[in-house]
């Protein structure tokens, strides 16, 4: 199981990157995938759409078992990734390459609360 040291995590198996312009890229970690299963189906929320902290924010559904996706941060949904919606599988395949959402206008101090690598790593070995 990868756990990148670049990016920042959530207690609910999100992961969070910042790039270059400022966005915020969303996703669900390796680990979280590997508990799910074969990806069958995404709902992304909709573009330009507010999220809070905490607030629920997409649904991915496998074979097994359906989950929540959270919101990691505050902040105003900027994009989503119509190719995870297409083909579920890309999750599978490589979690950390298929975001599903990125969000703008983020709270820094949202930010800054999230998890790093090791932080999460040890939650991951703890379950």
């Amino acid at each position: 199981m990868s756990i990148p040291s670049d990016l920042k995590y959530t207690t609910s198996h999100e992961w969070v990157r910042v790039e270059a312009d400022g966005t915020v890229s969303i996703g669900i970690t390796d680990h979280a995938q590997e508990l799910l299963g074969d990806l069958v189906f995404i709902e992304l929320p909709a573009v330009d759409g507010a999220l809070v902290a905490g607030q629920e924010a997409a649904v991915v559904e496998s074979v097994k078992a359906a989950a929540d996706v959270y919101a990691p941060l505050t902040g105003t949904v900027a994009a989503v990734n119509q190719s995870v919606v297409d083909a579920p599988e890309l999750v599978n395949q490589d979690a950390y390459a298929a975001w599903l959402f990125q969000m703008k206008d983020t709270d820094a101090a949202d930010l800054a609360a999230l998890l790093d690598a090791a932080a999460y790593g040890q939650i991951v070995d703890a379950a």
